[in-house]
């Protein structure tokens, strides 16, 4: 969390306030979301997931990272593939294919445990189908 120091009571407080929040993920009004990058154009939230969307070369690069932090005051490891396919369905983006990028070793950005994945705009032409 941006390198601040998280004691066990910001912790704890966090943990009441995820608490509050709904199981499924809830649009965040965009005024009470820091914008500061101009790519981003909506954010939803749960008690246990913050996913932000941005327009980005066509596609929507969906970022999302656990609502817990661990006791250096990043945020909690371990998104699943089933969780991300569950997201993706709340988002309403279940019908559309979408891409997990691993990167170059010179292009790696590592600064908090996130995943993104990329909705694409047309279908894939390579992949794994159903026969």
């Amino acid at each position: 969390m941006n390198g601040r120091v998280i004691t066990r009571e910001m912790r704890r407080q966090l943990e009441r306030d995820n608490a509050k929040q709904p199981v499924r993920l809830a649009q965040v009004p965009i005024g009470d979301f820091p914008r500061n990058d101009s790519t981003l154009f909506a954010a939803y939230r749960s008690r246990d997931f913050l996913v932000q969307l941005f327009n980005e070369c066509g596609a929507v690069r969906v970022s999302v990272n656990r609502t817990a932090v661990n006791s250096a005051g990043g945020w909690v490891e371990g998104i699943t593939w089933d969780e991300l396919m569950e997201i993706k369905r709340q988002l309403g983006m279940g019908d559309q294919y979408a891409i997990e990028v691993l990167p170059q070793d010179k292009e790696i950005v590592n600064v908090a445990n996130m995943r993104h994945f990329f909705v694409l705009p047309e279908p894939l032409q390579y992949g794994w189908f159903r026969k």
